[in-house]
C-alpha cells in the first residue's frame, strides 16, 4: 500500500552499503519507520533530505515488513541552520529524542508533530536553549502533566510565594512545604515558566540569556527524565 505524509525525520542510521533506516515522525502515520534504499550512493537524488530535523513530504510503501519503504521526498524545511550551528544542533536533536520517547509507533498525534516542526522552526529563527526547555514542558502539557505554578502542589495554598518545586508533586511548594524538598526555584525562573506555559514564549525569547535561562532550562531537562524515567543520551551535549 502506498501512501503520502509529511514529518519530520527523527534519526537515521546506516544499513548495508548503500540503505538507510530512518524514524520519522508523520503528521498522519505517526512515527514510522522506513528504508530509503540507496540514499548513500554518491548522486542519490533524497540521500540529504532525510537527514534528522529535516521537515519533509514524503511518499511511502507499506508490506508486511515493521520497515516501510521509503520511495519519494520532498523538502519541506530543510532546517540547515540548525545543522550548521553546533549550539542549535544540541538542542534539537534532544527535541528530536523526545518527541521520540514519546510518539508512539503508527499513532497518529498532530498536535506533537506540529508542535515539534514549529519548535525546530522556531529554534533555527531564534537559537535560544529556552526553545527546547519550552517544548519539554510543552510536551509535559500534552502528555497530561502540566506543572501546577499557580498554588502549591502539596497543600493546596495560592497566596505564595513558591520558592521551591518538586518533580513528585509536579508543581512550586509554598515556603512551609519548600522546607520538607523540591528544588529551588528563584522567583525570576517561576515568572519565565509561566510566560513560558501562558503563551508568551515570544518575550521569553526576547530576553537575553542568564542564570534564569539556564535554571528553567535544567527543571525542564529534570522534568521531562522524570516523567520519562530515563535519561536522555543527548542531555549530555546541553
Amino acid at each position: 500500500m502506498l501512501y503520502r505524509d509529511q514529518g519530520v525525520v527523527l534519526r537515521s542510521i546506516k544499513l548495508g552499503e548503500t540503505d538507510r533506516i530512518v524514524t520519522v515522525l508523520t503528521r498522519g502515520h505517526g512515527k514510522i519507520r522506513g528504508v530509503a534504499k540507496g540514499v548513500r550512493k554518491p548522486g542519490s537524488r533524497f540521500g540529504a533530505r532525510l537527514e534528522p530535523t529535516s521537515h519533509i513530504a514524503l511518499q511511502c510503501y507499506r508490506g508486511r515488513s515493521e520497515l516501510d519503504v521509503v520511495t519519494q521526498v520532498e523538502t519541506i524545511d530543510a532546517n540547515r541552520g540548525l545543522r550548521e550551528h553546533y549550539g542549535c544542533l544540541t538542542h534539537a536533536v534532544s527535541m528530536l529524542e523526545a518527541a521520540d520517547q514519546v510518539a508512539q509507533d503508527r499513532e497518529p498525534n498532530v498536535a506533537l508533530y506540529r508542535m515539534l516542526a514549529g519548535a525546530l522552526r522556531t529554534l533555527e529563527a531564534a537559537p535560544s536553549p529556552l526553545v527546547s526547555a519550552a517544548f519539554f514542558w510543552k510536551l509535559l502539557s500534552l502528555e497530561g502533566f502540566h506543572p501546577m505554578l499557580d498554588a502549591c502542589a502539596r497543600c493546596g495554598e495560592d497566596s505564595g510565594p513558591f520558592p521551591a518545586f518538586d518533580l513528585f508533586e509536579g508543581g512550586v511548594l509554598c515556603e512551609s512545604c519548600g522546607r520538607l524538598g523540591g528544588r529551588r526555584l528563584p522567583p525570576e525562573s517561576l515568572a519565565m515558566l509561566r510566560q513560558i506555559l501562558g503563551g508568551e514564549l515570544r518575550n521569553a525569547l526576547a530576553e537575553p540569556p542568564s542564570a534564569t535561562t539556564v535554571d528553567v532550562e535544567r527543571l525542564a531537562l529534570a522534568a521531562l527524565e522524570h516523567h520519562l524515567e530515563r535519561r536522555l543520551r543527548s542531555a549530555a551535549l546541553l
